[in-house]
């Protein structure tokens, strides 16, 4: 932003260059690499890739990576026909057998994910391709599906971290990994002795606000339902409530990051659901709306939640990729946005960034 009375003639060529290239497309920006090493050199700075990333978060920069037996793609989202473009095939930059790769969280263009036959866990960078191996030979890194959690945030030094939440055998442990220091360390969790048990299903973690936070839901009808939170500064945790929802029938709650505002889709039911919108305010969940029962989507394409709601339409995402729209006799809800979350196994809505998953 230039102040009152100064022109771009007055700026130096570099400043020029930087505010120029920050707001150009991630791929461009790894075309100007080559242009010059003086060019290199400043596409390469950390205060660069901060700045670009915070104006690459947009919606017209959100991207749609699904994996399946034989191909990986990346489609760009049309909105206004809720579909996808054309889609451009994606080879994965490390080993994988059969794409057995799913993923767990993503941030600011960074997925995480793991490979399912060595269960390592990777940060990549599909944009890029450029990829980080998380796993070490004392058995850090590694990730088993059921039991684990995972959450990918940024600390108040820019520092990209993964948290990793591991059960084995009744025995909880809590292990962070900086980009930084390129290392894992050790943290303490003090939490109820039941969520160690296989029959609470813990979420993959939602950065928000500087945040992290888990749904924590008893696998069976009229269990119970919590929200961990992470202060990933403080690295304290600590338990809130779970919306007021009906304890009859299955209970499922998928987090969003909106605008930097933590929301919930809670929905409940059996075989029609009804799907309530939650946000956070401060440790307390405030309904916002209620949708009317959706018709049954079959068990083998049940969803998360994701898109957004906007002109009188709500957009959902199966695990799977296959787009549902939820046609909604109320006016235009204008607040909230295409949302920076969302993750399937086997898919991502993401933002195409320059954020390298290692320094």
């Amino acid at each position: 932003m230039l102040n009152e009375g100064i022109t771009m003639a007055d700026l130096p060529v570099h400043t020029i260059v930087f505010e120029i290239l920050t707001r150009v497309p991630a791929k461009d920006v790894g075309r100007s690499k080559s242009v010059c090493k003086q060019w290199y050199a400043l596409l390469s700075t950390q205060d660069f890739v901060r700045i670009h990333c915070s104006r690459s978060l947009v919606s017209s920069n959100q991207r749609v990576l699904l994996i399946d037996d034989l191909t990986c793609s990346v489609h760009p989202i049309i909105f206004q026909s809720n579909d996808y473009g054309p889609s451009s095939i994606v080879t994965f930059p490390f080993h994988h057998h059969n794409n057995d790769v799913s993923i767990l969280s993503h941030l600011n263009g960074l997925l995480c994910v793991c490979l399912n036959h060595t269960y390592e866990l990777l940060l990549w960078n599909p944009t890029t391709t450029a990829f980080k191996h998380l796993s070490t030979p004392d058995s850090h890194g590694f990730y088993i599906n059921n039991l684990d959690a995972i959450g990918l945030y940024v600390d108040a030094d820019d520092d990209y971290k993964v948290l990793h939440i591991k059960r084995r055998s009744g025995v909880l442990g809590v292990y962070v990994y900086s980009r930084e220091v390129d290392s894992w360390r050790n943290i303490p969790f003090i939490t109820r002795q039941e969520y160690l048990s296989p029959h609470f299903n813990w979420s993959a973690g939602t950065f928000c606000g500087g945040t992290l936070y888990f749904n924590v839901c008893e696998c069976w009808v009229g269990g119970t339902n919590v929200v961990i939170c992470f202060d990933v500064n403080s690295e304290q945790f600590k338990e809130i409530s779970f919306p007021l929802v009906p304890s009859t029938g299955m209970v499922q709650g998928v987090l969003v990051n909106v605008k930097n505002e933590l929301h919930m889709f809670a929905s409940t039911g059996m075989f029609e659901m009804t799907i309530d919108l939650w946000t956070l305010q401060g440790d307390y969940w405030i309904k916002v709306l209620s949708c009317p029962p959706i018709p049954p989507i079959s068990l083998s394409l049940w969803c998360d939640i994701t898109h957004y709601v906007t002109n009188g339409n709500w957009f959902v995402m199966t695990k799977l990729g296959k787009l549902f729209t939820i046609e909604m006799d109320m006016k235009p809800f204008e607040c909230f946005y295409p949302v920076t979350w969302f993750r399937g196994f086997k898919c991502a809505v993401f933002v195409e960034t320059i954020v390298s998953p290692s320094i």
